[in-house]
């Protein structure tokens, strides 16, 4: 198939609200189709200019009779192509249909049995009882006409239903989710016979296609990227380089707030093995000016973020015939930003870094190539690209750097102090995991511990070391597992592991007397602290 054939297939999910919104997407990728997410209530119109190979409906938290229940527009179930509701998509495809949703006597939360009745497209091979997760009260109790109830529970009448005429298909319960066990092969059922689509969408495919948008997007004029050293900066250096070579050029700003030997490592892999330009901007000195005495984190975030910006400007004022900007803006920052792409209203949690504040006067052209990716599909484009691991795996780290895990005011002892048990932190849980790699063969962060780091709290506890009280800081250590960050755990490490961390920190880093392990999920807490 050709890459504009390819380009051309796509699974559209329209969002009500769910809770697996983002998830749905990532299970249709990770079958190899392209999918991507908009809001509810795009027209049909809007859609159809998507030109979609097939729409998925999601769940909501809302009941469909609701007063400001989310709606679709009715000529979505119209465009021709197949539709799949799930929960809340099955209830408002019903309802826009002229079916009825009831308020059942109890709902059903949690794992549930399904039995099948008569021939299903979307079933078909799975078997005829089987477990689903369900999480609703309401409930479809009368189907459109036209539609075949295919499955029920005790208590939903309605568990799922199809019109294979209008290729219209829905479930009560939730096939995205690993809870129902055989719900990727419904997905399957659905994306390669229902719609006749082809498992295409693979690495080669996105690079080859992401560096010919590239390069016809630039042509013969220059690029210029901040490049963090992060995960998703680095693939889009790389990506870039790959298109378009020394018509990029890499400015690393150094603000004295990266991990433990971070700057020589950023330095190392984009002098030696791309062939780009490459400006280290060393800034250390300017932000620890700037942030001396500032505790409030939000002020720490716009101080970083603003001075990353007059250091780059700076920089690419120097530079001729730069007419683009590029940047690792991902498909979650969209989503949880509530930006352009989505249409939503998303309210910001924190601040995010790829808002770009031109100066006066200066003006460059956006390049995203990584905004329709998520984290993972980003880690495994920059192994296919040809990046080291230890760039690749990097722990997921902010913007501002150490200093919003410095709680309170940042000065050169905390750094110092951070910097050293963040890298016994990281040293110890980087050997465990990779023992959890050697036995399992996958990097699961669901499984394993997806992000860990230390953090340096304002305050000092009472100690014993050498038969000497001594008064000095504690180190927070937070390990948690996730496949997103969306929603994360607390990792539970064994307490060897816990222990040779402890006992590392205390007695190779001077001024630690005490370690603490952080055992709070997101929610209710964040992963970071700031």
């Amino acid at each position: 198939m050709s890459n504009e054939a390819q380009s051309t297939q796509k699974v559209v999910v329209l969002d009500f609200g769910a809770q697996y919104g983002q998830l749905i997407a990532r299970r249709v990728r990770d079958l190899s189709v392209y999918s991507e997410i908009v809001p509810c209530d795009v027209s049909a119109d809007e859609l159809r200019r998507l030109n979609p190979s097939a729409v998925i409906l999601s769940g909501g938290p809302a009941s469909v009779y609701a007063e400001d229940a989310p709606k679709i527009d009715p000529d979505v179930l119209n465009l021709g192509v197949p539709v799949l509701g799930f929960c809340y998509g099955q209830q408002i495809m019903a309802v826009t249909l002229g079916g009825t949703v009831g308020h059942t006597e109890k709902g059903e939360y949690g794992a549930a049995q399904i039995v099948r009745e008569g021939d299903s497209s979307l079933l078909g091979g799975t078997p005829d009882e089987q477990t689903v997760w369900m999480s609703h009260r309401d409930a479809v109790s009368e189907v459109p006409e036209g539609f075949v109830v295919t499955s029920r529970t005790e208590t939903c009448p309605v568990a799922s239903m199809e019109c294979a005429e209008r290729n219209l298909y829905a479930t009560q319960f939730h096939p995205e989710v690993r809870h129902t066990p055989h719900g990727n092969d419904m997905l399957k059922n659905f994306l390669f016979k229902i719609c006749g689509l082809e498992a295409n969408w693979n690495m080669d495919s996105i690079i080859e296609e992401s560096v010919t948008a590239i390069r016809e997007k630039v042509g013969g004029d220059r690029v210029i990227l901040g490049l963090s050293g992060g995960v998703d900066s680095s693939v889009v250096a790389a990506l870039c380089a790959r298109a378009i070579g020394k018509q990029l050029t890499c400015v690393f700003v150094n603000h004295g707030l990266l991990r433990k030997n971070e700057p020589e490592e950023v330095e190392e892999v984009f002098t030696r093995q791309f062939d780009v330009d490459f400006v280290h901007v060393h800034a250390e000195e300017r932000y620890a000016e700037l942030l001396a005495g500032v505790t409030d984190p939000e002020q720490k975030r716009k101080i970083i973020g603003s001075q990353f910006w007059n250091e780059f400007f700076s920089v690419a004022q120097d530079l001729d015939g730069v007419k683009f900007l590029a940047q690792g803006t991902i498909y979650p920052d969209i989503i949880e930003s509530g930006a352009r792409k989505t249409g939503g209203k998303a309210s910001t949690i924190k601040s995010h870094h790829n808002l770009i504040p031109f100066p006066d006067g200066v003006h460059f052209d956006l390049i995203e190539p990584l905004d329709r990716f998520f984290k993972d599909e980003v880690r495994a484009l920059g192994t296919a690209l040809g990046l080291p691991d230890h760039i690749v795996h990097r722990q997921p780290f902010p913007g501002p750097g150490l200093a919003i895990r410095i709680i309170g005011a940042v000065d050169p002892e905390k750094l110092e102090i951070l910097k050293n048990a963040d890298a016994i932190v990281r040293e110890e849980l980087d050997a465990y995991n990779a023992r959890l790699f050697e036995e399992t063969g996958e990097r699961n962060g669901e499984h394993s511990v997806w992000q860990y780091f230390a953090v340096l709290p304002d305050v000092k506890s009472v100690g014993v070391m050498g038969d000497e009280r001594t008064y000095a800081r504690p180190v927070i250590l937070r390990a948690v597992e996730s496949s997103d960050a969306m929603t994360a755990d607390w990792a539970k490490l064994p307490y060897d592991v816990l222990a040779r961390i402890s006992g590392r920190i205390v007695a190779e880093v001077p001024g630690v007397n005490r370690v603490a392990y952080d055992i709070t999920s997101k929610p209710p807490a964040t992963i970071e602290w700031e």
